[in-house]
């Protein structure tokens, strides 16, 4: 296909939770431009508001935030399908003198919350574990401790959990990694004047004496994860560029463009500069000459980790074998997209493996022909599209709705910056 012109991905979805919560935590009116609307941040600002914030309604231009102190919810906190609402929200709550229960949709309900809820427990949190690992789960916060910590996986949600824990107890909170994980949470902190730093290589959060939270106006950058589905699917077509605006470059959110470097892809960062804390740039994208397999280690990963779908697409049309290392954390994510990326990739005629925890995929110059099981999870949906968008493809999705979870307008952006593609991508 041509591609041409200019697109601007949604808000990123990270920031976006994390800005709605931290205005529900300050005093006074906050106000947050480009903002995701998608149907995860409409969850944390509905159980956000089941706490007591006043929030308007989520869409297009300025959502207004009204913090006050938290109240106890008169229901349970349903976080859809949202793991970053629920976890972080755990955090949030063990600072709480309450209790509130926290579920969620069939698929959240599976996912593994014990990662949070064991340094929580350590920090004082009262957590009812009766469902064991997963949702419903009932919390009831209070007086915490300080709370030295070593992260078994490089996770920014457990992070952002324990540092929202110390900032709602009013507690001292060390938080070491394996490898560094996204950064949003601090970045917003420090961006707030809040007592954050680092340490020896650890993240070290420090309560300035008993202060108020301040409220505040911020603008949230384009969503790099959504701009990496964009940038491939010009990097896959035929001729023209794209130019893909306003994009977070936070480095612990860009290992896709690392990545997408060194298989041969260009893509260029212009117009560089900062917003809240945060670096942002324009991308312009354009096909390669040729696209060479690579080997994505395991300390890229936490870098990468919700582009595998799209780069493992992308490594379908490349010469020789991508092996994407240690990425066992893709099983837990909203369905099990290590083995159905997979699937997937073999189901249109693709060579690839899942052999442990680390994924192999076999470039290939034959049109990917054939229905692909989406299981519901949006990045496999547009990860998928994006595939059936090259020349002879005819790629069927299990279903398209998915999407709106994080791109509401994934597919008409698709269409837009891909007119005259002779590739089919549909349901």
């Amino acid at each position: 296909m041509n591609v041409r012109g200019a697109v601007r991905p949604p808000g990123d979805k990270s920031i976006s939770h994390r800005a709605l919560m931290l205005a529900a935590l300050a005093r006074g009116t906050s106000e947050i431009t480009g903002l995701l609307t998608g149907e995860d941040v409409k969850s944390t600002a509905r159980v956000l508001r089941q706490l007591g914030a006043d929030i308007s309604a989520i869409g297009a231009g300025t959502v207004t935030v009204r913090g006050s102190r938290l109240s106890s919810p008169a229901s349970r906190l349903h976080c859809g399908n949202s793991g970053t609402t629920a976890r972080l929200l755990l955090g949030i709550l063990a600072g709480q003198r309450f209790p509130a229960t926290l579920t969620g949709d069939a698929s959240l309900r599976r996912r593994p919350m014990r990662r949070v809820t064991e340094p929580l427990r350590a920090m004082g949190a009262r957590i009812d574990d009766t469902h064991g690992d997963a949702l419903p789960l009932t919390i009831r916060g209070g007086r915490l401790h300080p709370l030295t910590y070593t992260t078994p996986v490089a996770s920014a949600q457990v992070k952002s959990a324990l540092l929202l824990a110390g900032l709602t107890g009013n507690v001292a909170v060390t938080i070491r990694e394996p490898y560094r994980s996204r950064d949003h949470t601090e970045r917003l902190l420090v961006h707030l004047g809040l007592g954050l730093h680092e340490r020896d290589g650890a993240i070290v959060y420090e309560p300035i004496a008993r202060s108020i939270l301040p409220s505040f106006r911020l603008s949230v950058p384009g969503d790099a994860s959504s701009a990496a589905f964009l940038v491939v699917a010009a990097v896959l077509a035929e001729g023209g560029e794209l130019l893909v605006e306003h994009v977070g470059v936070n480095p612990t959110r860009t290992g896709f463009l690392v990545v997408l470097e060194r298989m041969g892809a260009h893509v260029e960062r212009v117009n560089l500069r900062d917003e809240g804390g945060e670096p942002v740039a324009d991308l312009i994208a354009r096909p390669p000459a040729a696209l060479r397999g690579t080997d994505v280690s395991a300390a890229e990963v936490p870098t990468l980790v919700d582009e595998v779908p799209i780069l493992a697409v992308l490594a379908s049309r490349a010469a020789g074998e991508t092996t994407f290392r240690e990425v066992g954390e893709l099983r837990v994510k909203e369905s099990n997209r290590l083995e159905l990326i997979a699937a997937n990739l073999r189901a249109v005629g693709v060579d690839a493996q899942a052999r442990g925890n680390d994924l192999h995929v076999q470039g290939t110059t034959r049109p990917p022909r054939g229905r692909v099981e989406t299981a519901r999870d949006h990045r496999l949906a547009m990860a998928f599209a994006v595939l059936g968008t090259i020349p002879g493809a005819d790629v069927r999705l299990s279903e398209r709705a998915s999407v709106s979870i994080s791109y509401p307008r994934f597919f008409s952006d698709l269409r837009r910056i891909g007119e005259g593609g002779r590739g089919k991508g549909r349901t």
